[in-house]
Parts: C-alpha cells; sequence; structure tokens
C-alpha cells in the first residue's frame, strides 16, 4: 500500500508538471507572436519591379528606393548584395527608427551587358523575413557605331 501511495503522488506531482510545462509553451508561442508582430518592417513605396526602361551600352542609372519602418524597434540594415558586379547598393548604415523614413539608393552600369537585363538586390536586416528583395529591369542597347560613316 505503501508503494501506491508513491506511485499516486508522483503520478499526480508528474501530471501537474506537464500542464505547467504546457501552458509554458503557450505563453512562449503567444510572446513569440506578439514579439513578430512588434519587429522592425522594412516597408517599401514602390511595390513590383522598376524599371529603368530603354538604355544605351554603358549608360550608368540609378533609383532611390525609399522605405519606412513600419515596425515597433529600429530597423538595422545589416548588409545588402546584388545579383551582378554591375549593380551597386548604397544603404543607411544607422539604425532606422520606427516610423523614420530612408532609402536605398540602386546604380546599374550597363557596360558590356546586351538586352532585357533583370537584376535583383536582397536586403539583410533585423527584420521578418530576415531577407527582402528590390528588383530593377533595363533592357539595354547596343552603342551606336561611330566608326560606320554614311
Amino acid at each position: 500500500m505503501h508503494l501506491r501511495s508513491w506511485l499516486l503522488v508522483a503520478i499526480t506531482v508528474g501530471v501537474g508538471f506537464g500542464q505547467i510545462s504546457c501552458d509554458n509553451r503557450k505563453q512562449g508561442e503567444a510572446s513569440k507572436e506578439v514579439a513578430s508582430e512588434k519587429m522592425p518592417k522594412i516597408t517599401f513605396a514602390e511595390k513590383g519591379i522598376y524599371d529603368f526602361g530603354t538604355l544605351i551600352e554603358g549608360d550608368t542609372v540609378d533609383h532611390v528606393f525609399t522605405f519606412t519602418n513600419t515596425g515597433e524597434f529600429p530597423l538595422i540594415i545589416n548588409n545588402i548584395t546584388a545579383s551582378c558586379g554591375c549593380t551597386t547598393p548604397e544603404w543607411p548604415r544607422q539604425p532606422v527608427a520606427p516610423g523614420e523614413k530612408s532609402s536605398v539608393r540602386v546604380r546599374f552600369n550597363s557596360r558590356g551587358k546586351m538586352g532585357q537585363q533583370n537584376k535583383t538586390i536582397t536586403i539583410f536586416a533585423n527584420t521578418e523575413p530576415a531577407m527582402t528583395d528590390l528588383q530593377f529591369k533595363a533592357m539595354v542597347n547596343p552603342k551606336p557605331d561611330s566608326a560606320k560613316k554614311s
């Protein structure tokens, strides 16, 4: 009988701890959702793919992508990579406060490029998701040949 009493106590304690840990798990998930909603958010003014239009091979063009931090914590851009060495991004190195606007400047050098160009710039920041893509396109026509004379 003494063994049964200890067994009953052990089962009761085990079920109690199980309930508490289950409750902690639910609280953790709820906290994660609340924190995720408050994370920095990078919201760009423009949607879709920016079109530089038609360029002549060798032209260099740039565009400023304006964004707002629509989250509740400072936005920090850690890095930006481009899909090609012909594209150079510039971004704010300081944190962007909640509600503040800033921008990413993208410069595209069409030297050595021909035809339709589709490029992607990937922003790595303390946002959820951690990566955000910007895209642009351009049609690059060949330079007129200055050696030909009519």
